[in-house]
Formats: structure tokens, sequence, C-alpha cells
């Protein structure tokens, strides 16, 4: 982050870190530069340090700039997808023979990437309960260089202690990745926690309109960020300049709409724990949830997504989906429009048999910024 808004509120660096205004026009709002290459000044003379866009452009530099501001780091990175930020960071900091400790909840795409795709790389990993210290602590081995979090994860809104889990990184010489797509830098800040690389879907909370596909990495270490730039140039999985510019765009308006996808969610919450066909919610944001008082520790408040079982198991759960009229039934999250989905169906089928299965009666909701009582009203019908 540069020191010109490392003074500043969340509120105004996500509108004005990275969006200089142009200097050949005065444009309030970064040109989108849809080029591939870039004229120099005699052989080596470049404009600004750009020579292809696959290396550097000014649009996606632009995002770059504001989520390293956001986040709290040195370094940001924009790539094609929130699953090639994540190829990106492995292949960067791991080889064959290395172990990585994973959560035994997380995205269904990032178990298929160690699962399917790293562990034949020679690469192994471990499932932990990572909201219980010691579970992670236990599963690091002499082999392992990387911890990696979701908090709140992914589809169970599990909790993780942040802190403590980056005492035990550095304890046992490895680094922390914690994945931020959940909370968005607005909720949550994992860089002032002691977490070595923040992870994310920029799809989500941060494009908030589910226009665009898009992935992150940042990191406070100049030295890493040096080396993960190296291999998003030499692997190519880059954010695309509209695509960076619609993700600044949706940026501006981060902390208006987390607030609105909280106080909508409250609400929801509130009355899923009352209805008699919800057995169990989960959300961080209720006082019995197990995770409730490291949440409200590190979180300026608890997001947008709920999770929640209901009676008559998997047939019943898959119904409520179904029956939903205004939560859109779709994959993803984030966006201004609430959605609905049966995980153990769709975003998390890869799971199935696995450690990270989720439980068959399981609905998870991304509640939008509509009005709440039009949601509820919803919900009441789905739920019968």
């Amino acid at each position: 982050m540069s020191d010109q808004h490392s003074h500043q509120s969340f509120e105004t660096r996500a509108i004005h870190a990275g969006n200089t205004a142009d200097p050949l026009t005065g444009a309030v709002v970064p040109p989108i530069y849809q080029v591939s290459t870039y004229k120099q000044d005699g052989v080596g003379g470049l404009r600004g340090g750009y020579e292809y866009s696959r290396s550097a452009n000014p649009t996606r530099t632009a995002l770059e700039e504001n989520l390293a501001a956001l986040e709290g780091g040195r370094r940001g990175l924009a790539f094609a997808s929130g699953l090639a930020a994540e190829d990106c960071l492995l292949r960067t900091l791991l080889a064959p023979g290395d172990h990585v400790v994973i959560p035994n909840d997380a995205y269904g795409g990032t178990f298929r990437l160690f699962a399917k795709v790293v562990q034949r790389w020679g690469v192994d990993f471990s499932v932990a309960d990572t909201s219980d210290v010691d579970a992670v602590r236990d599963a690091v081995n002499d082999r392992t260089k990387l911890i990696w979090v979701e908090t709140p994860s992914n589809p169970l809104l599990g909790i993780t202690d942040i802190e403590a889990v980056a005492g035990v990184a550095r304890q046992a010489g490895v680094k922390l990745v914690v994945d931020n797509t959940f909370a968005s830098p607005y909720l949550q800040q994992p860089l002032a926690l002691g977490a070595d690389v923040v992870v994310h879907s920029l799809t989500k909370y941060m494009g908030g309109h589910s226009d665009v596909v898009g992935g992150a990495l940042v990191t406070a270490d100049e030295a890493l960020g040096e080396e993960l730039a190296y291999h998003q140039n030499a692997m190519g999985a880059v954010a695309g300049p509209f695509d960076s510019w619609i993700v600044l765009r949706g940026i501006k308006t981060l902390a208006v709409r987390m607030d609105r996808h909280s106080e909508n969610a409250s609400k929801i919450v509130e009355m899923l724990t009352q209805h008699p066909k919800v057995t169990q919610v989960l959300y961080p944001g209720l006082p019995e949830h197990p995770g409730h008082e490291v949440a409200a520790k590190q979180m300026r408040g608890f997001g947008g997504m709920i999770s929640f079982r209901v009676q008559g198991g998997e047939e019943a759960a898959v119904e409520v989906c179904n029956r939903a009229q205004l939560f859109t039934l779709g994959e993803s999250l984030g966006g201004v429009e609430s959605l609905i989905e049966h995980p153990g169906r769709m975003t998390h089928a890869s799971v199935v048999g696995s450690a990270l299965e989720v439980p068959a009666d399981l609905v998870r909701l991304s509640v939008g910024i509509e009005n709440v009582e039009d949601l509820l009203a919803d919900l009441r019908q789905a739920l019968g």
C-alpha cells in the first residue's frame, strides 16, 4: 500500500487508491487500456514500464494498487479467476514432496485443485479443523510449507482464529494463506492478523454484481510479491483490462454493499432460527456459533453468507431451493442479488466422499441488498 493512502479510511481507499485521474484528459475513472502491446521509445525504452499486457496493463495496475491498499499489503496481483490466483500461489511456493494443511471446510474448487491437480504434481495435503488451533499444529509436519485457511468457511461458515494460526505458522516456519472471499477486506484484514498471503475470488463481493470473473493475491512481503508477480507473468492467467475495470467499479461501493448484506443477513438469521422447519442455522453472528467470539474479535461485521439445515433431509433441502423465487437458484455468491443453492449437489459436489463432504440437508444463501421484507417473505414460502 502506498504511503499516500495508508492514513485514509477504508471507504476512501476503496474509491481513490489506484484510481488516479487520467493524465491526458483528467478522466476521474481509469481508462480501459484494451491493448496488447506498447510503443517503445527505442529498444528497451518503455513508457511507464509497459511493454506487453500479459506482463502489465495500466487498468490492471490500477486494480492491483487498489487491492493492495484495501488489504493493507505491499503488492496486489489480479488474475483471470480465483482458482488461477490459487494455482499461481501454489506453484510459486511449493515443489514436489511438499505438504500443505487445508481446512476440513473449504470451497469445492479449492479442494479439487489440491486433490486432482496439485497432488498429481507430488504435493501432499492433510485436512484439519482449522477452528482448532491444536489440530492445525498437529497436522503440520517437517514437509509442510503452507497452512491454508478460509474464514468464514464455505459453506459451513466456520471461523478460524487467524492470529492464533499465524502463530502456529511462524513457529513452524511455514506460510499462512487466508482466503478472504466471504468476508472481503472491508470486514476482515488477514495480513494485519499475521497472514502471509490473502486470496480472493474477485467474482464475489469485490466485483459485487455477478458480471465478472476474477481472482487476486495480496501480500505484505515485497520479496514474495515480486516472486508471485514473476510467476503470474510466466503462467499468464492475468485479469484482462475490461474485467479489471469492472472489478474496480464494483469495489467503490464495497463498504456500503457489505453493510447492507450484513444487515439483511442478520434479519434473515433471526427468522430462520425461529422457523419450525429449520433444524440449524450456521452464521457467525449468532452468539451460540462456536466461532462467534473469534469472529467478533477479527471482523467488523458478520457478512451476508448464511447456511442452514432443514427437516426432511436432502430432498427437502433441494425443494426449498427449487421453490425460492426472489432468491435466484445459482452458484457463486456476493452479488447485489440474493442467491440460494444446495451445496451438496452444486458448489461442493467435488468433495462428496471426502473429509470435506457437506451435510445433504444443507442450504446456502448469499443474501443480497434487496428489501429484506421481500427476502423474508420469499424464504418463508420456500420453507412452506
